[in-house]
């Protein structure tokens, strides 16, 4: 009896196993079964997802290409009993069916309002025959290395009706070799003002002539031209505003009207005192044009104003070779430029030749003192208090200057060029300077550029400096994005 007990249970254990062992099986094969249905289910969306898309994509094509066809056909093949305004009307309607179309297509990246960031290096390696007590540099004689610019460049769209960028600069100091960063644009710049206007507000480089508001390592060659340094401060920088207009007409000319607190990166600010009237500010414009003088062949050409009707004493009192003293009261700068490309169609990643000019005109007002004692310096004046002593008398200096150079393109990646430069000193036009400068420049690519450049410099007797040669090599390099406008080509 025990044993058939026994029997019994052991078969009982026996086939309760083989249940579980069975149920385990089926439970498996359900999961495996429901994974694949799951797989081919995903597969099948992703399949018709795709399918639609390239779907969608012929169709707006075709009705792009369907939408042009009709654009071609409404001017020429349209009935004589239809109204000019109608027909007007339809070829508008059209334009507006095809741009809603173009523009659904170019939406498609997530990160479009991502801010675009670059970095740009710039080193300039150099031998100057003279000392910068002879030369009048604030770069040391001799065997030199400068890192003139790391530029950190962001921009971006702010909403569909402005964008925003900013340019933030550190320069190694000429002494103590420290970089020192500043801020050196931060603007709002509009995009969807009527009538062609276009405003921008804040710090950014307001357009005077064809070189002074752009970068130095964007510059055809090594330094900016003299006469830029002296009558403008180098890059045309300000704090203030800019409204450029583009008139409805068929021809290209463009108007920029600006203001601002101050004009030049390296020029000293003018005198607010304790309450800036409207006089105190500084206003510039520029009327450029474009002209297509052959199908190779480019000239773009522009007149720009400066003036700043009461600094004051801007840059403070200025101590002369003779001893004499001036103090800016008025800040007036006109300039022409110019420039002629030929820019070969069949070849113009390989070949170009471009002249470019521009004249300058600095007719400044000053309170200039012959004996000096306006200078706080001066031994004669009371405890270092500036005197009248009743010679002080306003007066204007009319003083000219120019930039003109060829760079000439014989490859992709070589071009060479001459510089010639000439200035009158605007707070003394019998001191003059002149200046040749050949230059040689290798691109590895748009990002990554060698420049070789010689410069002999000649001074006038009124300036106290002699002769001196200097030879410079710039190393500029780009990452990521980076872009000053259509203005910088």
């Amino acid at each position: 009896m025990k044993l058939k007990n026994l029997l019994g249970l052991s078969s009982a254990l026996c086939l309760s196993a083989l249940a579980l062992k069975a149920q385990e099986t089926n439970q498996i094969e359900q999961l495996q079964k429901q994974l694949k249905q799951t797989q081919e289910s995903f597969e099948r969306q992703q399949r018709e997802m795709r399918e639609s898309f390239e779907k969608m994509m012929r169709d707006q094509q075709a009705q792009i290409e369907a939408l042009k066809k009709q654009l071609a056909t409404v001017p020429t093949n349209a009935p004589a009993a239809v109204p000019t305004e109608t027909a007007s009307e339809q070829i508008k309607e059209l334009n507006e069916k095809v741009d809603q179309v173009v523009e659904a297509q170019k939406k498609v990246r997530p990160g479009e309002f991502n801010p675009s960031i670059g970095l740009v290096g710039e080193t300039v390696f150099s031998y100057n025959s003279r000392g910068s007590d002879r030369t009048g540099n604030d770069r040391p004689g001799g065997f030199d290395v400068f890192q003139r610019s790391i530029e950190l460049n962001v921009a971006a769209s702010v909403d569909p009706f402005a964008k925003g960028y900013a340019v933030i600069n550190a320069s190694a100091d000429s002494q103590t070799g420290e970089a020192t960063m500043g801020v050196e644009e931060a603007a709002l710049q509009t995009t969807a003002l009527p009538w062609n206007l276009e405003l921008k507000a804040g710090r950014f480089f307001g357009e005077f002539g064809k070189l002074s508001f752009i970068h130095d390592h964007e510059l055809p060659f090594v330094n900016r031209p003299l006469v830029l340094d002296q009558y403008i401060g180098g890059e045309s920088r300000t704090d203030g505003a800019q409204l450029n207009w583009l008139p409805p007409i068929s021809h290209y000319v463009s108007l920029a009207l600006g203001f601002g607190s101050g004009f030049g990166g390296d020029s000293p600010l003018n005198n607010p005192g304790l309450y800036r009237s409207l006089s105190g500010f500084n206003y510039f414009g520029r009327l450029s044009t474009y002209f297509d003088l052959t199908p190779d062949l480019q000239l773009e050409t522009g007149i720009s104003g400066l003036i700043n009707p009461s600094t004051k004493d801007r840059g403070g009192v200025l101590v002369q070779p003779d001893g004499s003293t001036l103090t800016e009261k008025e800040r007036r700068v006109t300039g022409l430029d110019l420039k002629l490309s030929y820019v070969p169609l069949r070849n113009n990643q390989f070949q170009r030749l471009d002249w470019g000019t521009e004249v300058l005109f600095s007719d400044s007002r000053y309170l200039k003192d012959p004996d000096g004692s306006l200078d706080p310096n001066n031994p004669t004046s009371m405890a270092g208090w500036p005197m009248l002593t009743g010679d002080e008398h306003n007066g204007n200096v009319g003083s000219l200057g120019l930039y003109s150079y060829v760079t000439y393109k014989w490859s992709r990646q070589w071009s060479g060029g001459f510089l010639f430069d000439w200035v009158q000193s605007a707070q003394n036009n019998h001191d003059e300077t002149f200046a040749y400068s050949p230059y040689l420049t290798f691109a590895w690519s748009h990002w990554n550029q060698l420049r070789l450049q010689y410069t002999h410099t000649d001074h006038s007797t009124a300036s106290g400096l002699p002769s001196d040669d200097a030879v410079y090599l710039q190393w500029a390099w780009i990452i990521g994005a980076h872009s000053h406008g259509w203005q910088a080509r």
